[in-house]
């Protein structure tokens, strides 16, 4: 009878405990399982608020805005950044040129653009149109209206996509965007700015050969002046200029640069710098002969600009030989690396 009582005892209590228990354990499982879904919310939450910020960081980037000075009519204008340089690849390269060069010339654009936006130099705009001073830019509209038209739009789409496939890269020095200069022909060998504008110079600017760009219109020209005009541009400057034409040395190089550019040039009782020189006579580069014969001085020069950083005949002969455009500007700008914006 007693043992009957025992077993009633414990049937009873493992009838009461086994709810008890289930009870407890489905309430743990149920707290683990909302902790869970909290974190996945959480963290899903976060990743989104990441992917969000990233997609407006991006938005930001592609939406860069520029002001634009319109030096003919002193207007200013807000335009973005890639519209911009659309217009300044169209007009300072061919569109015949390769597209690695054509996309070097993006990635130098931007570059110098950014710089300028770093150092203003128009109070009331980031940069002008004149390339005098800055860089040279064209509408689409009238771009596409100097083109023949059964060119249009394949030149203007390589030009969109140099610009486009390189968006937001640009050559720094020391994590900064540097000056990046360019210029035409360089006469097969950049220069150093020291020896065209003095100062101390930028150390990613160096001179370097460039070869394949004596196939270009712009690698050779020549102008002719009579004695008469050479006095008369000297003295529009230097009012006490004088010459005695029957001196051998009336006319003498005294210095050249390491790029052979006129560094020096005796004229009468003068030494004039070989830039001085190119710009009172017009000549397109410092890197000159001269021929005297007769009442005639003729300048034969090579290139086509003040020969300072990349050379854009040198960028296109380069792209033909198989250079990308990184290649190309790590060839023209020294210790540069290329980063995004």
């Amino acid at each position: 009878m007693k043992k009957i009582i025992g077993y009633i005892i414990l049937l009873v209590l493992v009838c009461f405990l086994i709810p008890i228990l289930g009870v407890k354990r489905f309430e743990n499982l149920a707290v683990a399982s909302n902790t869970l879904v909290e974190n996945q919310i959480i963290e899903k939450s976060t990743q989104q608020k990441g992917e969000l910020e990233e997609k407006q960081e991006k938005s930001e980037k592609q939406d860069r805005k520029i002001t634009l000075l319109h030096y003919k009519t002193n207007q200013v204008e807000e335009i973005s950044l890639d519209t911009y340089l659309y217009g300044v690849v169209s007009s300072e390269m061919p569109a015949t040129f390769e597209l690695e060069a054509l996309k070097a010339q993006a990635v130098v654009a931007r570059t110098y653009t950014m710089y300028k936006v770093n150092h203003r130099k128009h109070d009331n705009a980031d940069i002008c149109d004149n390339s005098a001073c800055c860089q040279a830019w064209i509408t689409k509209e009238d771009r596409m209206a100097r083109w023949e038209e059964e060119v249009r739009e394949q030149n203007w789409n390589k030009i969109v996509e140099a610009v486009d496939s390189t968006h937001g890269k640009i050559i720094t020095y020391e994590n900064e965007p540097i000056n990046a200069f360019f210029h035409s022909n360089s006469g097969g060998m950049t220069e150093i700015p020291i020896n065209v504008w003095g100062g101390s110079g930028y150390p990613y600017l160096q001179a370097v050969q460039t070869a394949g760009e004596e196939g270009y219109e712009q690698y050779y020209s020549e102008v002719t002046v009579t004695r008469s005009e050479l006095e008369n541009k000297i003295r529009e400057k230097h009012s006490d200029f004088q010459i005695d034409w029957n001196a051998s040395d009336c006319i003498k190089v005294l210095e050249y640069t390491q790029s052979n550019r006129v560094k020096t040039l005796k004229v009468g009782n003068l030494n004039l710098s070989g830039v001085e020189i190119r710009t009172l006579i017009g000549l397109k580069s410092a890197n000159f002969e001269i021929e005297m014969s007769g009442n005639n001085i003729k300048f034969k020069v090579k290139g086509y600009g003040h020969g300072i950083g990349m050379s854009q005949t040198g960028a296109d002969s380069m792209a033909k030989s198989g250079s990308n455009y990184e290649e190309i500007i790590k060839h023209f700008y020294q210790g540069i690396e290329i980063k995004d914006l």
